[in-house]
């Protein structure tokens, strides 16, 4: 998940904001912002097109993000709350006076940039993690089914030599050979599909987290 953009509003009139990705923000921004006012919750989740926008209402101040992933709302509320802690901290923030043509306004812009930094790199760093750990898992299953493999040729063959010492005819000792390694056969098809669906979950990850580009 990236906050492609966050900003800072008084009612409708954006205070300060910042894009992480470039391209224009602030006309859907501003429809945002006045659902925000309509509604007059504390907090609000909005769809709009591919992004998902949060905001922080406190005392008129609208504190909105837009992410890129619906299902992460835990981070948004996160970063909305370490900007309102600041901006409320300052005492500079609440005067009348504080407007877009504002020098704190444009100070500001560079805390929206810091927190940003930080929520997104945290998220990569956790992606990572994660990755990570599903390679582990790969890896696990695949030493689990390379022993089951080997352990069903071991018995493949302990079965074969019981069967010649039981003085079995050629023709019977190949049949049997045969359904064994149809029944191997089947059982080491399904041990590729699972890891080949496996190995496909991990490529999604790295393409969903932007660490293959695209």
């Amino acid at each position: 998940m990236t906050i492609t953009y966050s900003c800072i509003a008084n009612g409708r009139v954006i205070l300060a904001d910042l894009a992480w990705t470039g391209g224009s923000y602030q006309d859907t921004a501003a429809t945002v912002l006045r659902l925000v006012l309509l509604r007059a919750e504390p907090k609000t989740t909005i769809q709009m097109g591919s992004f998902v926008y949060h905001s922080l209402f406190i005392d008129g101040i609208i504190y909105l993000c837009a992410s890129d992933n619906a299902l992460d709302i835990v981070t948004p509320s996160a970063f909305l709350k370490n900007v309102s802690d600041i901006f409320l901290k300052n005492p500079l923030m609440s005067q009348e006076h504080f407007s877009p043509s504002n020098a704190i306004a444009a100070d500001f812009q560079q805390v929206l940039g810091k927190y940003m930094m930080k929520y997104n790199k945290n998220q990569g760093d956790s992606s990572i993690s994660t990755l990570r750990s599903q390679v582990t898992d790969v890896k696990i299953i695949m030493t689990q089914n390379i022993n089951k493999i080997l352990e069903s040729e071991e018995r493949l063959n302990s079965f074969t030599d019981r069967t010649n010492d039981l003085h079995t005819t050629a023709k019977d000792s190949q049949e049997t050979r045969k359904i064994l390694r149809k029944i191997l056969w089947q059982h080491l098809k399904k041990i590729i599909i699972i890891t080949v669906a496996i190995l496909l979950s991990i490529i999604i990850i790295l393409l969903s987290t932007n660490i293959i580009p695209t």
